[in-house]
């Protein structure tokens, strides 16, 4: 798939603002998936398994990290949101909570900033803007846990769902998997990012489209490791019988999904979040908020404010 999609961006002279949460058990290669996206180490690889304490439940962290990145001359000040510890209990309900929680959490704070009189000029957006959820390469179908935090999730965030450590699968019993992921989500209604085509977009852009569509759930490989082949400096991993490039388009769809996030859909995944998610979200809330509540709520925005006559009358939203 040939990149054609930087025109879409926004001109920014102080960069973009992006938010990635990824999602996912343990052991399905998260850490390695964000170092390898942001071509440097982020996280820090796992600590050595520790035999006294692994049978004991370890409850679920929501850890945001910041980097910068540059992408085709473009500034990116990108935020990675890693969640450890989830799946690993038998009851993963307070994991679905909390995930939720961080998402909601981060429209309130935009909803408290829009009713300001006077708003920050720093303030940082830091809505999550994409949730990467790893699925587990089962080769059957997707699990009770995936179904549940998918749904749950879905009306709140833009999920693309990856199939994490791809290379455990055969090309055949990756294909076979993949569509039958795509018919549980289909069947269970599951609210993804399908990569919508505007009605705008010309011929070229909707077969971008069409063809991003076509390899969800995205098969991923997460390396940190440099060698040699052939001359040429590849990241990958070595087996007997070869070597798997992850940047290569022919071994999985990293490559394709490292451009469509942090260049081509970009700014949609934004967009969408700001002008979809966020208001359905915004109305929702404000919608259970009594005439008391919503004046209180103002009043106590203005209270910082001395000077500033309490008044409804609202600025222009956020922009995404």
């Amino acid at each position: 798939m040939s990149h054609r999609y930087g025109g879409r961006w926004k001109n920014a002279k102080k960069g973009l603002q992006f938010t990635i949460m990824v999602v996912g058990a343990s052991g399905l290669g998260r850490t390695t998936f964000v170092n390898t996206l942001c071509e440097k180490k982020i996280f820090p690889n796992r600590t050595e398994f520790d035999s006294e304490t692994a049978h004991m439940p370890k409850p679920i962290q929501i850890r945001p990290v910041n980097a910068e990145l540059e992408e085709d001359s473009m500034r990116i000040a990108l935020t990675v949101v890693d969640t450890p510890g989830f799946g690993d209990g038998i009851d993963n309900e307070n994991s679905f909570k909390e995930i939720l929680n961080y998402v909601e959490q981060r429209y309130d704070i935009i909803l408290s900033e829009e009713s300001r009189i006077r708003r920050n000029p720093k303030f940082q957006d830091n809505r999550v803007h994409a949730l990467i959820y790893f699925i587990t390469p089962t080769g059957h179908s997707l699990r009770e846990m995936d179904i549940e935090l998918m749904k749950r999730l879905g009306p709140r965030v833009n999920i693309i769902p990856v199939i994490g450590k791809a290379d455990s699968l055969t090309p055949s019993e990756l294909a076979a998997f993949k569509k039958r992921v795509m018919e549980d989500i289909e069947y269970y209604r599951i609210p993804i990012y399908h990569f919508p085509n505007d009605p705008d977009d010309d011929e070229e852009m909707i077969s971008e489209n069409n063809e991003l569509r076509s390899l969800l759930p995205f098969a991923v490989i997460g390396c940190e490791e440099e060698f040699v082949v052939d001359g040429v400096k590849v990241r990958g991993r070595r087996y007997p019988w070869g070597h798997v490039d992850v940047d290569n388009p022919e071994h999985c769809d990293f490559d394709r999904l490292r451009f469509m996030l942090l260049n081509s859909h970009m700014t949609d995944l934004r967009e969408l979040t700001h002008n979809v998610l966020y208001e359905n979200y915004r109305t929702e809330k404000l919608s259970r908020m009594s005439p008391d509540m919503l004046e209180e709520g103002i009043r106590s925005n203005t209270a910082s404010e001395p000077g500033s006559p309490i008044s409804t009358s609202s600025q222009p939203p956020l922009s995404p």
